[in-house]
């Protein structure tokens, strides 16, 4: 009895390594390589896998983006500088297989690969363009590397550099260049800055002459409407007075005396001012002669008929 039991337990032990050895957890960002007596066999997805205890052997590649840091190092420009650098490589397996058997060791590989080809690529270039270009220098290195690296199931996302050190004297250099180079934009910026301050004032004169120009204009414009409207009005006015006076002597119904009369008050106002000379008209001797014949007739004693008596007989 005591053997069976014995036995049972053993035997429930033995089930339970069994099936712990048959069990393979693979992770969400894992694949699993199932070899099987030294052949590959199949991959493994992430999740639970069953395989054949002490046949199978299950390798787990890690499928994330993995940071690959290139060790600094020298190299010479095209125009003889000697810089240091060192750049990143972001890579990615993207076949677990082959990244397990076409390769040992595919970062180290990859490491490798980076620092010729960095120096390969830097080396074509001045120092000036390998500071101002660097967008391009990764272009390039990432372009070398993915192409390298596509046979080992590997791809190269992105490559950075992170620096690029050139000699103390080379840095000095630069920094003084850097700084000529600012005073001489800082020169041309103040230069420019006068420059246009002068012109905005000679603009704002001209444009302050013209507005005036075109104010007192205006004004003349205003004064010489106000001048010709006063006139016009005045006009009308002394023409309306004219005629009132026309029509007031022609409905009065006038005589030849009583004109004459009005003629000679006119001639004091027509004799005034500085002038020494009295115009008379060119009907003086017709005026006189009804003046002579009014003044008659205001005579004492006087009348038409002796008025008529003294006019000179007739000539046959």
């Amino acid at each position: 009895m005591n053997a069976v039991v014995v036995f049972l337990i053993a035997a429930v032990i033995l089930i339970f390594i069994l099936v712990s050895m048959s069990i393979r957890i693979i992770r969400p960002f894992e694949k699993g390589l199932v070899e099987r007596l030294g052949k590959f066999q199949r991959i493994l997805d992430p999740g639970l896998n069953m395989i054949i205890p002490f046949f199978d052997t299950v390798i787990k590649v890690d499928m994330r983006e993995v940071v690959l840091d290139v060790p600094p190092q020298f190299v010479i420009t095209r125009d003889n500088v000697n810089v240091e650098v060192d750049a990143i490589i972001y890579a990615q397996v993207t076949d677990p297989v082959r990244s397990r058997y076409e390769i040992s060791n595919y970062i180290v590989a990859s490491t490798k690969l980076a620092q010729t080809n960095l120096r390969n690529v830097i080396g074509e270039m001045d120092l000036d363009a390998c500071l101002s270009s660097r967008d391009e220098v990764n272009r390039q290195l990432r372009d070398v590397l993915d192409t390298a690296t596509d046979k080992w199931g590997v791809k190269v996302n992105r490559v950075e550099l992170q620096r690029i050190d050139p000699p103390v004297d080379i840095t000095e250099a630069m920094s003084r260049q850097m700084k000529a180079e600012r005073d001489k934009r800082a020169t041309i910026l103040d230069a420019e800055a006068i420059r246009q301050a002068q012109i905005n004032k000679a603009e704002g004169s001209m444009q302050a002459q013209i507005l005036e120009a075109e104010g007192a204009a205006q004004a003349v414009r205003k004064k010489a409407d106000a001048e010709r409207y006063r006139q016009i009005a005045v006009a009308e006015g002394e023409g309306q007075a004219i005629l009132t006076v026309f029509k007031s002597i022609h409905d009065g119904k006038p005589d030849e005396k009583l004109i004459t009369l009005k003629y000679l008050e006119m001639l004091p106002r027509l004799a005034e001012g500085q002038a020494n000379k009295v115009f008379l008209p060119y009907e003086a001797s017709g005026i006189i002669s009804s003046l002579a014949a009014f003044v008659e007739g205001i005579k004492p004693g006087g009348g038409p008929g002796k008025a008529a008596a003294t006019e000179p007989p007739a000539q046959t």
